[in-house]
């Protein structure tokens, strides 16, 4: 059996038909994943308003399943809490996209750390300094 007859039809779907590629040159938080120099590697950025992703997309160097894991979980992502979004785990997106062969199911650790990295990024970007309240305070009072 040739390795294309092992995907299932959304690994297949989201390989041919990939979502949300690119990226969000003003993201609010980006992860990576892999190395770049000898492997599959992918990126993810997000846009974050109110706690919730509104935007999630990626850039993936990789196979087919890399690209539909990472197009999947950007499907999964958006419109999710930041919490719930990092709730999402590899056996989660290997489940939405119907499973996949065992020698490729690292994959969707790449996708999911990506994405968990782009969370992280942003809670470290957004972090709040509470040593320095005064600039904070000055900020809320000039409306910012």
């Amino acid at each position: 059996m040739s390795q294309t007859t092992a995907y299932t039809a959304q690994v297949m779907d989201h390989a041919r038909s990939p979502r949300n590629v690119g990226h969000l040159p003003d993201a609010d938080g980006t992860g990576k994943m892999g190395d770049p120099s000898c492997g599959d590697f992918a990126i993810v950025t997000i846009k974050v308003r109110n706690g919730q992703i509104t935007q999630c997309k990626f850039l993936v160097r990789g196979c087919g399943a890399a690209i539909a894991t990472c197009s999947m979980i950007t499907e999964m992502a958006q419109g999710k809490t930041l919490a719930q979004a990092m709730a999402i785990t590899d056996q989660d997106v290997l489940a939405a996209l119907g499973g996949l062969p065992p020698a490729k199911e690292h994959c969707s650790n790449l996708a999911a750390g990506a994405l968990h990295q782009a969370i992280s990024d942003y809670w470290e970007r957004h972090r709040a300094d509470l040593r320095d309240w005064r600039s904070m305070y000055q900020r809320s009072q000039a409306g910012l």
